[in-house]
Order: structure tokens, then sequence, then C-alpha cells
């Protein structure tokens, strides 16, 4: 999804049949990064907790995919930090916050998305009204 305002006719060129799971990633970790500068294994133990009861379990290379995309779309930005002593440990880790416009990058994500959302949302529901 490209972080620019369209019209709403460019908006619906190209659109696909529902919601690519990158873009649907990519919007819960915006949450999780505000709510919280953490690492990739974290996020998806959040994910698959909250997504349990739908059957939906992100991998972890699909997370990690995403963030890279919203690091290269500068929304976010990665920082190492060794796990545990670094005197004795090796282990590094990646943590993700948002850029300085980050925030307003995210907040015009979301807005696209919502669009999106509820344009799947109405497919969705027309195709249960129409078949059951």
């Amino acid at each position: 999804m490209i972080l620019v305002e369209d019209s709403k006719k460019e908006n619906l060129k190209g659109r696909g049949y529902l919601l690519r799971q990158r873009s649907f990633l990519k919007l819960y970790l915006l949450t999780l990064v505000e709510k919280k500068k953490e690492y990739g294994l974290h996020y998806q133990k959040e994910l698959i907790d909250m997504f349990k009861p739908y059957g939906y379990k992100p991998t972890l290379s699909e997370i990690y995919k995403s963030l890279h995309e919203l690091s290269q779309e500068g929304i976010l930005k990665r920082s190492k930090k060794i796990k545990g002593d670094p005197k004795t440990d090796f282990q590094e880790l990646v943590y993700y916050q948002f850029t300085e416009s980050g925030y307003e990058k995210a907040k015009l994500y979301r807005k696209q998305m919502k669009v999106e959302l509820d344009r799947c949302i109405g497919m969705l529901q027309k195709a249960v009204q129409d078949n059951y």
C-alpha cells in the first residue's frame, strides 16, 4: 500500500479480491509498536494470541517482512540490543519504534486501511447474504 493520498478513483485502481495478509499484519504491528517497543518474536506471540479464536497464526517470516516494509517506508526504525548481559550473552534482539515522521505516516496508513477494511467487510457481508 502506497503512503500517499490518492483520489478515490485512483484508490480503487488495482485492488484485489480481499485484503493482503501483509497489509493486515502491518496495521496490527503499528498498533503493537505504538503500545510498546518490542521485537518480532514478541509481536508474533501477541498476534497468535489475538487471532487464535479465528484460526489465524501469522508466521514469523511474514511478521519480519511486514516490519521490514514498515522500516523501508520510513514509519519504523530498528535498534539492536543484546539480550541479557552484554559481557556474556551474544544474542541480539532487534527492537522497533516509530521514526520522527512515523506517527504521521502510520496515521495515513491506518486511514487507507480503514477504507480497504470497509470494502472487504462489504464484500464478505454480501457473500453471506447472497449465499446463506
